[in-house]
């Protein structure tokens, strides 16, 4: 549960709920389907390897979304809502090349989401009528990096803020037929940081942190409220976090900045070859910028 009360779930799912989840197998995705199911509800997932009650689909294979979710919503008998986890984290510079590791970003957590929620929309149309006349429900999971600029996340980021820009405009064309949650993480403990913490570039430390669970019962209060919100963080750090993210942005980035600064001048960054431009550039100084060999993708959930 979260650690403030204003964010437990206030309702619960009933027995009827059909849930899609992706990144499903992830530290957030398998808690959450966990939770649904001992409150009752339906739920399948999707994840680049199947498992029990877990599809196998790649996100960026427009085909394979294309049948993994109609295979889900035949399994559950219709679809009442989709929880999106699924992405991966990769460092990156902002003045890098986009192929491979930007663009990989981008189509998981981006337009994996997007081809996910075009392939579930008719069945969260057609189940309304045994809802009831209920809206579906769609929640995105993006992160306070979304409105918050860390360096080196620059494609996470892009991703991140895409994914809020697209549920913007979700609900404004679709908003009498579903409700639309955005959801913004803090740090949180979960293996999308594997591979920053193998090149130096580690988040833990840098950014509030916050606890899976926090996130869990967010997601899970966005599915079961009367009137779900439409833009929420897992805490209530969290949420002053995003209103002074979106509302006075240049005050938020001029203390990242000086954080920053004061980092390389410490030898913070010294470690990271991704860094070593960085460094110069706010320090004047020379660190190695030979790249060490990345031990392939990384989840992010």
């Amino acid at each position: 549960m979260s650690r403030s009360g204003l964010f437990r779930e206030r309702s619960r799912p009933t027995a009827a709920s059909r849930v899609l989840v992706t990144g499903a197998a992830g530290g957030f995705g398998a808690p959450t389907a966990d939770r649904l199911r001992d409150l009752g509800a339906h739920v399948i997932g999707l994840d680049r390897e199947g498992g029990d009650g877990v599809l196998a689909c790649d996100v960026t294979d427009d085909a394979a979304v294309d049948r993994a979710v109609a295979a889900a919503v035949d399994r559950l008998g219709g679809l009442d809502a989709v929880v999106h986890y699924a992405g991966i984290g990769i460092p990156n510079d902002a003045g890098g090349p986009l192929h491979p590791d930007a663009m990989r970003v981008i189509d998981v957590n981006l337009l994996g989401a997007w081809r996910v929620t075009a392939a579930a929309l008719p069945a969260l149309q057609a189940s309304r009528a045994r809802r009831g006349g209920a809206k579906g429900r769609i929640v995105f999971v993006a992160s306070e990096l979304a409105y918050v600029t860390l360096p080196f996340v620059s494609a996470y980021s892009v991703a991140k803020r895409g994914m809020t820009a697209y549920a913007d405009a979700l609900r404004l064309e679709y908003g009498t037929e579903l409700h639309v949650t955005t959801v913004y993480p803090g740090y949180v403990r979960t293996p999308i940081h594997d591979a920053g913490r193998e090149v130096g570039l580690a988040l833990e430390g840098q950014v509030r942190r916050e606890e899976v669970d926090d996130i869990v019962g967010t997601v899970l209060r966005a599915l079961s409220a009367r009137r779900p919100p439409r833009d929420t963080a897992g805490t209530l750090a969290g949420q002053v976090e995003l209103w002074a993210g979106r509302h006075v942005p240049g005050l938020v980035t001029s203390g990242v900045v000086r954080r920053l600064r004061a980092q390389a001048e410490s030898g913070h960054y010294d470690s990271s070859p991704l860094a070593a431009g960085l460094v110069r550039r706010l320090t004047g100084r020379e660190v190695p910028a030979t790249a060490p060999a990345r031990d392939g993708e990384r989840s992010t959930r």
